[in-house]
């Protein structure tokens, strides 16, 4: 029996907001105890506040990102990566004009009801 599985084709989530979501390995792929996702923000693309209930890893690849951390803001650049603990209030960005590629990892893997996002207009 093989140890390993190679991902050729991940999920592609839905969007409506212009950002690529790659799940490669998560709920999708019955690993609820992680998510690895590629992704790509377009230039000027935010999303409303959330509050998850998973602990959230970020690699920066290109470009650059924002994060609002319980109130704190944050801008991280290629090569710079940040973790962010569950129940944080967070509102991640990218308001800068050029793309920005990343990697994110969550433990236990994301899902919609976990990551309890605000509706939009709420602070």
């Amino acid at each position: 029996m093989r140890k390993f599985k190679i991902q050729k084709s991940p999920l592609i989530v839905p969007t409506t907001d212009g950002k690529l979501i790659e799940e490669h390995w998560g709920n999708s792929t019955q690993n609820p105890n992680i998510s690895i996702a590629h992704m790509i923000a377009p230039g000027e693309w935010s999303e409303p506040h959330q509050t998850p209930d998973f602990d959230e890893f970020t690699l920066i690849i290109s470009g650059k990102k924002q994060f609002e951390i319980d109130g704190e803001v944050i801008v991280l650049e290629k090569g710079q990566s940040i973790m962010i603990q569950k129940g944080a209030r967070v509102r991640y960005s990218n308001p800068f004009p050029e793309s920005c590629e990343y990697v994110s990892i969550c433990l236990p893997a994301f899902s919609m009801e976990s990551v309890n996002k605000e509706q939009e207009g709420v602070d």
